[in-house]
């Protein structure tokens, strides 16, 4: 194999129980065109998964995420308060 990518290295993770037992031909996408779906399977969610994401784990959440939440309408309201205050003034 000339480069490998993560989904080769899956298929030979996974055939390697086979190896001497089997051959596998390449064919061309152009000659052999149903079987691209194979290699585009998703892998399931479960913790043998490398990329495995837990449904149950508690989003992070960023503080400053959390402090522009926060902001009211009234913090808004003073701040066109002063904002009006120093135009006024510098007039």
């Amino acid at each position: 194999m000339k480069k490998s990518n993560k989904h080769m290295l899956r298929w030979q993770i996974a055939i390697q129980e086979y190896r001497g037992k089997i051959t596998i031909i390449n064919k061309e996408v152009n000659i052999h065109n149903n079987a691209d779906g194979l290699s585009r399977k998703e892998l399931a969610n479960t913790p043998n998964n490398p990329g495995y994401v837990s449904l149950e784990a508690e989003p992070q959440i960023p503080i400053e995420g959390i402090n522009i939440i926060d902001v009211g309408t009234e913090f808004f309201k003073e701040v066109r308060e002063a904002y009006k205050k120093t135009i006024i003034a510098i007039s």
